[in-house]
């Protein structure tokens, strides 16, 4: 049997929503070992000056517990 926790980030990009949630997934398992998935709680982008400066995603990570 094995157990699973929940751990909740957020994370940034210039680029577009995709790249602010690889950039979570790739920093997450390099702290996090057994990352077995994700899923998106929220975007947002900023706004300055009337453009869009940065997309962030919210998004709570799966991992497995060593045993």
């Amino acid at each position: 049997m094995s157990v699973a926790r929940v751990t909740e980030i957020t994370s940034s990009s210039k680029k577009s929503f995709q790249d602010a949630t690889e950039k979570g997934i790739e920093r997450a398992s390099k702290t996090l070992k057994n990352v077995e998935g994700a899923w998106i709680q929220d975007q947002k982008i900023v706004v300055e000056d009337g453009r869009i400066a940065a997309y962030r995603v919210n998004m709570k990570v799966t991992f497995i517990l060593a045993e």
